[in-house]
């Protein structure tokens, strides 16, 4: 009865600790741990009733206990999960069941059986370990894996020894267990272990094909044989063996058929999507066709929020991750206070081809963090396909200024009056040939502004006119090349919203010095908007006569 006590009390506390951890480190799927802890409630369950003396039953719970095992290691490496492909671990996982199934009954059998090793527990021990080991080794340096591995090694040596040499000390390996997975879940590191992680789905290869028939086919042809030979005398082992991989094989068939739907799924929305962005003829009609794939492209219920930020001075180049002379991040991560959740940022731009958007925007998305992983470079090839339409729209609009530009200069090139058209930062895009010849300069500076030909004491002037909406009238004076002065009149009109002009147009009139005091009398009304230095003059001309 103290033996029944001990073992409940052992059990109790492994599955308070695992219990404990789970809701202190909050891991991104818990239902691995809570697996793993029913798992334990039934070996104890077992090791009660074996110190109990009913033999029957514990066998029973010891039994029960490789499924919810199996199921939570499952769990722990389906796709999403940190052991990204489990393909290739589920057909040797079936090999092996088979290969000893084989061993167990042709190699050893009755005649050379051990003392009452179980052939079902020996078996599964060795999965169990074969699964933790591999997680382990994706793991690298993780403590709770590696307690998971402590525990299943456990395990496998009590079901050897324990059968052999009766006592307290061969069942030390089930008190490993107990402690070592429920250390396990104490430890931080077992977050890791549920961290979400993009798929990555295995070749299709004919020979994996053929051992994972081979490892169904053999438990039914094993247990032929003992029929034929006059009687089954392993019938637990094979049942194990068979079920083991039947599950296995479910589970393989199942993850097939999982990934080819989702990727099918994803390759239509982007397909969709892809012509929407084709038929685009503007940004509103970019934002529309980019937040109308994203529902298709993943669960709408795992997205809290969907930004398509089009403002290059929101996010710009050095708002990412530094890729110190690499290639650029195609999109980063941005924590959130939820583990469970996080936010994908996504960059709106094609390098090399950054030529009319350079900056860009991004596509940032927040939501669930295991979705978001799984579907992150269908997001990343859906920002790029946004970016490219972005461009196209950008570079369309660029050759229709361009066209505009060059039919204003074949229609005013023969007018006295000068035109220019300057972008939102007065940069000179278009000046007609008269500019040039009242400046006495044979061509403007590249990339020069309208702010750097005027003269120093109208800039300010100039940047209030430009800085506000509408159209208006400036005087201002033109600094020609030989540093002399020359007055003007600058009536400009605010077409930044034209699709086709975008900036300002600006028509200036020359003001020659020999009408100055009659074109000061014609515009008395706006004589405090003359230049100062233009009033400085008046003031020298009055007082000299």
């Amino acid at each position: 009865m103290l033996r029944a006590i001990e073992w409940a009390v052992l059990g109790i506390g492994s599955v308070a600790a695992i219990v404990y951890g789970v809701r202190r480190h909050r891991p991104a799927r818990c239902g691995p741990w809570l697996l793993l802890a029913s798992a334990i409630v039934a070996s104890a369950a077992g090791d009660v009733l074996t110190a109990l003396d009913r033999p029957g039953a514990a066998e029973v719970c010891f039994y029960v206990m490789f499924v919810p095992v199996a199921w939570g290691l499952l769990q722990l490496t389906r796709v999403g999960a940190i052991l990204v492909d489990r393909a290739r671990l589920i057909d040797l996982l079936a090999l092996a069941c088979s290969a000893l199934l084989l061993v167990w009954v042709f190699v050893l059998g009755d005649a050379a059986r051990i003392g009452d090793i179980s052939g079902a527990y020996v078996i599964g021990a060795l999965l169990l370990l074969a699964v933790v080991a591999r997680v382990l080794v994706v793991a690298g340096r993780n403590l709770s894996a590696a307690l998971l591995v402590v525990g299943a090694v456990g395990v496998l040596v009590s079901d050897i020894v324990q059968p052999l040499w009766p006592g307290r000390l061969s069942e030390t390996g089930f008190v490993v267990l107990y402690l070592a997975w429920g250390a396990a879940a104490l430890h931080p590191s077992m977050v890791r272990l549920t961290e979400p992680a993009a798929p990555r789905p295995s070749p299709w290869r004919v020979h994996w094909v053929v051992l994972l028939g081979v490892s169904v086919a053999t438990p039914p042809v094993v247990l032929l044989i003992e029929a034929v030979r006059g009687g089954v005398g392993d019938g637990v082992v094979i049942a194990v063996a068979g079920a083991i991989t039947l599950l296995l094989t479910i589970t393989r068939l199942t993850d097939s058929v999982t990934l080819n739907g989702q990727a099918l799924t994803r390759e239509r929305g982007l397909r969709e999507a892809s012509a929407a962005l084709v038929a685009a003829s503007d940004t509103a009609a970019v934002d529309e066709a980019v937040r109308a794939a994203i529902p298709q492209l993943m669960p709408p219920e795992a997205i809290r929020r969907t930004d398509f930020s089009l403002d290059d001075r929101r996010l710009t180049r050095e708002a990412g991750p530094g890729h110190e002379g690499g290639p650029p991040p195609r999109s980063w991560w941005i924590g959130d206070a939820d583990r469970d959740y996080a936010t994908l940022v996504c960059p709106l731009r094609l390098e090399p081809l950054d030529v009319a958007r350079p900056s860009g925007g991004a596509l940032i998305l927040e939501g669930r963090r295991d979705t978001l992983t799984a579907t992150r470079d269908t997001l990343e090839v859906l920002a790029a396909q946004a970016a490219l339409a972005l461009e196209r729209i950008s570079l369309v609009e660029a050759v229709g200024r361009r066209d505009s530009d060059l039919y204003l200069r074949a229609v005013i090139r023969n007018s006295a009056d000068i035109m220019v058209v300057i972008d939102e930062d007065q940069r000179l895009r278009y000046a007609s040939p008269a500019l040039n010849e009242l400046l006495g300069t044979t061509d403007l500076p590249p990339l020069a502004t309208l702010g750097d030909l005027v003269h120093p004491d109208d800039r300010d002037q100039l940047s209030r006119a430009f800085g506000g909406s509408g159209d208006g009238v400036v005087f201002c004076s033109l600094v020609r090349a030989d540093g002399s002065p020359v007055l003007i009149e600058a009536t400009y009109r605010d077409l930044r919203e034209d699709r086709l002009v975008q900036g300002f147009v600006v028509t200036m009139r020359n003001f020659p010095q020999r009408h100055e005091a009659n074109e000061r009398r014609h515009h008395g009304d706006n004589r405090d908007e003359l230049p100062a230095r233009v009033n400085r003059r008046s003031a020298q001309h009055k007082f000299r006569y």
